[in-house]
């Protein structure tokens, strides 16, 4: 039987391409991967954030997706600072209603690899209970 072994990429409907890259871009640094006619594709190293045009459904309520990130006072703090409502501690919604959950990358068992990391220009550790989570799945020495 075929396992799933990770996510490529997560698609999130906004109204506006453009508006969704600044409101973005002012809570994180983004690298433009490429853009179509209704999308466009943001970079996290191996793995991206697709945008598409066209969100006709109102705010995600329990619906969400979690983003990795290496600051998530930042992010939270810049979030807040571009009109979104902070809750639960580490979520938001985007201008569209997408609810993002902001997790710090040193606390999850989520792993990049060093050449991954190396390419990003990252150098991040992980915390304790993240390591030992990952070594009682048999995922780090």
């Amino acid at each position: 039987m075929a396992r799933a072994v990770g996510i490529n990429h997560i698609a999130l409907e906004v109204g506006s391409l453009d508006e969704a890259l600044e409101f973005y871009g002012r809570l994180f640094e983004l690298e433009l991967r490429s853009r179509i006619p209704g999308m466009a594709f943001v970079d996290m190293g191996d793995q991206f954030v697709a945008l598409a045009e066209g969100r006709m459904q109102g705010p995600d309520a329990v619906r969400h997706f979690g983003l990795v990130v290496d600051d998530q006072a930042a992010v939270l703090a810049a979030a807040r600072e571009a009109g979104a409502k902070i809750f639960g501690g580490n979520s938001f919604l985007d201008p569209w209603g997408n609810q993002v959950q902001v997790v710090a990358y040193s606390e999850i068992q989520f792993t990049k690899t060093p050449e991954i990391m190396r390419g990003m220009g990252l150098e991040l550790e992980k915390s304790e209970s993240a390591l030992t989570e990952l070594r009682e799945k048999g995922l780090a020495g």
